[in-house]
C-alpha cells in the first residue's frame, strides 16, 4: 500500500470511509501469504494459524487482536510479510484470560522477521504486565536469514523471548506451547522453556539443527521425524511433554490445561453491571468531522463510547482544553483524560484553541491523575491533539513546569493506562496523553489518527525552508513553481508518515480499530489488568508547583 495515494487524508474522506477501507485491509492481511499459500498449509492436514487462535477461543468475536497490521508495507524486497508473520489474540481460553501467540506458516515458513520478533515481545509483554497466561503455537522456520543481523543479536531481539520464557516462569505466569510444524534452532528453545509443552505427531518436529545441517555437520544421515518428531522427543527424549494426534486434538489438550489452572488474584478495579450508551455508536461518524482541522465537541464523543453516556466532569469550567472525568465503559470504572476540540474562553478572557495543551488544563489534568491513582481507578487517553501552547504568555504562565507535572504524574502512575488516538497525536502532546514511551497497556488508534511530531503542513513547511536556505548557500536558487514542487515532494513523503498504517506496521500502536470497537477493547483490556494487583505506591517523585 502507498500510504501517500491510497490512503487519503481525514480532511479529504469521511471517518466511515476510512472504516470501510479498513475493514477491506483486515480481509486483506487475514490472508497472510495468500490463498495459494493457505491451500498449500491445509494440504499437509494442518489448520492456519487463524483458524487455530479461533478454535483455542472460546468466543473469537469476543477477542481482541493485537498487531493486525505489523509489517504493513515492508521488506517488499523480501516479499513482505502480512501481520509480521504471527497472530497474537487476548481472549478466553476454558473462561481464562490468556494470550495467544500462533506463528502463520502461510508467510515465509513462519520465518521470523525483525519485525516478527517485535511482535513476539510485544505479547509476551503484555502477559507479564497482566500476569495472565501465554499460549504459543508454533510452526515457524526460525529466523529469516537474508536478515539475520536485524533480528538475532541485539538486546531486544530473537534471544530476549527465551529470556522472557524464564522470567515469566519464574513469575508464576503460566506458559504452555504446542509444536504444530516446525521449530528448529535456537526458536526450540520457546517451547521447552514454557511450562508444558505439546507436539502434533506427523507435523510437528523440534530440534536444533535439521536433517541437511546434521549431515553436513557430523556426517550422520537421519530423516527429521527419527531426529525430532512427536515420537521421539514424547518418548524417547521426554523433551516435549504430551503427544496429540492432529491440530484439533492438540487444541482441546490446550484447553483442558488451562481449565485445571488456579484463578488469579486481581487487582479489585470496580465493575459495575455494563449498561449501553444512551447516545448511539453508530452516530459518532456524523459528529467526528472529516475535515480535520473543524472544531468538534470531544464530549459527543466521549458520550457515545461511555456506559449509558454518562461522564462526571471533574473542574469543569477550569483548564477547559483538556476534559477530565469518571465514567464507566462495559460496567469498568475509569477516569477520562481528553482533548477537547471546540475553542473555548477562560475565565480570564483568554481564547483557547481546541486540541491545545494550556498550562491550566496541563495542571487540571495532572491533579485528575493523582487522584485517579489515589482511588485506584484505570485511566483512558483519548488523545486529538496537536501539542502544548506556545508564546510569552505561555512562557510567562509556566507551561513548561505544568506541562512537565502532567507528564510527571501519568508517566508514574500506578493504575492501569489506556490509550486511543482518534484525531491528532502530535509532538509533546503525544507525549503528555501517555504515547507509546509511557506504557498504555493498550495503545490504540482510529482509522482517523496520525502520529507525527507536527503535522504535514507545519513539517513540509519548515522542511522547505531549511531546503532553500541550504541552496542558497550553494549559491542556487529555485523559482516558485520549483518551490511549490519541492513543498508537494516534502509533504507527501511526510504524509505518509502520519498514517495509522505506517504506525501500525511498526507497532508505535497494538491496533487500528473501528469506533465500534473502542468499548470492547477498553473493556478487555481492564479485564486482563484486573488479574495483576497494584503493589507499587504512587509517587510522583519532585515537581515544579
Amino acid at each position: 500500500m502507498n500510504y501517500s495515494t491510497n490512503q487519503k487524508s481525514a480532511s479529504q474522506t469521511s471517518l466511515q470511509h476510512l472504516t470501510q477501507k479498513l475493514l477491506s485491509n483486515r480481509e486483506r492481511v487475514f490472508l497472510g501469504g495468500g490463498e495459494k499459500k493457505i491451500a498449500k498449509h491445509k494440504a499437509k492436514g494442518k489448520m492456519t494459524a487463524r483458524e487455530r487462535v479461533d478454535f483455542l477461543l472460546d468466543n473469537a468475536e469476543e477477542a481482541i487482536e493485537i498487531g493486525a497490521f505489523a509489517g504493513e508495507d515492508m521488506y517488499k524486497e523480501h516479499g513482505g510479510c502480512p501481520s509480521g508473520g504471527v497472530i497474537i489474540k487476548v481472549g478466553k481460553v476454558s473462561g481464562k484470560n490468556c494470550v495467544i501467540v500462533a506463528n502463520d506458516a502461510t508467510v515465509k515458513a513462519g520465518a521470523w522477521f525483525p519485525i516478527t520478533g517485535k511482535k513476539n515481545l510485544r505479547a509476551q509483554e503484555i502477559a507479564i504486565e497482566n500476569k495472565i497466561p501465554i499460549v504459543y503455537l508454533v510452526d515457524s522456520a526460525g529466523v529469516y536469514l537474508p536478515m539475520q543481523d536485524e533480528i538475532f543479536p541485539d538486546k531486544e531481539h530473537f534471544g530476549r523471548i527465551f529470556r522472557n520464557n524464564a522470567v515469566m516462569s519464574a513469575e508464576g505466569i503460566p506458559q504452555i506451547a504446542a509444536i504444530m510444524g516446525s521449530c528448529v534452532a535456537g526458536g526450540a528453545y520457546l517451547p521447552i522453556m514454557s511450562d508444558e509443552s505439546l507436539i502434533v505427531d506427523g507435523t510437528g518436529s523440534v530440534f536444533l539443527a535439521g536433517s541437511y545441517l546434521v549431515k553436513s555437520a557430523i556426517g550422520e544421515s537421519v530423516d527429521n521425524e527419527t531426529l525430532g518428531g512427536a515420537t521421539t522427543h514424547c518418548e524417547i527424549s521426554g523433551v516435549t511433554d504430551y503427544k496429540c494426534e492432529d491440530d484439533e486434538a492438540c487444541l482441546n489438550k490446550i484447553k483442558s490445561l488451562v481449565d485445571k489452572m488456579g484463578n488469579p488474584n486481581e487487582a479489585g478495579f470496580n465493575k459495575a453491571a455494563p449498561v449501553a450508551p444512551k447516545k448511539d455508536i453508530n452516530s459518532i461518524y456524523e459528529v467526528f468531522p472529516d475535515d480535520r482541522t473543524k472544531p468538534y465537541d470531544m464530549l459527543e464523543i466521549i458520550e457515545r463510547l461511555v456506559d449509558n453516556s454518562e461522564f462526571e466532569q471533574y473542574k469543569e469550567g477550569y483548564g477547559q482544553s483538556i476534559l477530565c472525568g469518571y465514567a464507566r465503559i462495559d460496567g469498568w470504572s475509569v477516569g477520562i483524560v481528553a482533548n477537547q476540540r471546540t475553542i473555548v474562553k477562560s475565565k480570564q478572557g483568554e481564547m483557547q484553541m481546541g486540541g491545545v495543551i494550556y498550562s491550566d488544563s496541563a495542571d487540571k489534568a495532572a491533579r485528575f491523575m493523582m487522584n485517579c491513582n489515589q482511588k485506584k481507578i484505570p485511566l483512558f487517553f483519548i488523545h486529538d491533539v496537536t501539542g502544548f501552547m506556545v508564546g510569552s504568555r505561555s512562557e510567562h504562565n509556566g507551561i513548561i513546569k505544568d506541562g512537565a507535572k502532567m507528564v510527571n504524574a501519568m508517566a508514574n502512575s500506578v493504575v492501569p493506562k489506556f490509550t486511543l488516538v482518534i484525531g491528532n497525536s502530535y509532538g509533546a502532546g503525544n507525549y503528555a496523553m501517555c504515547g507509546k514511551a509511557y506504557d498504555p497497556r493498550l495503545m490504540l488508534a482510529w482509522p482517523t489518527s496520525q502520529l507525527a511530531v507536527m503535522s504535514g503542513k507545519s513539517a513540509a513547511t519548515t522542511l522547505l525552508q531549511i531546503k532553500v536556505s541550504t541552496l542558497k548557500a550553494q549559491g542556487k536558487t529555485i523559482d516558485e513553481a520549483e518551490e511549490k514542487a519541492l513543498f508537494n515532494e516534502i509533504k507527501a513523503k511526510y504524509d505518509s508518515q502520519l498514517s495509522p498504517y505506517y504506525a501500525a506496521a511498526r507497532l508505535w500502536i497494538d491496533e487500528i480499530i473501528q469506533p465500534e470497537e473502542t468499548r470492547m477493547y477498553i473493556s478487555k483490556g481492564i479485564e486482563m489488568a484486573n488479574q495483576n494487583p497494584i503493589d507499587k505506591r504512587f509517587n510522583v517523585g519532585v515537581i515544579q508547583t
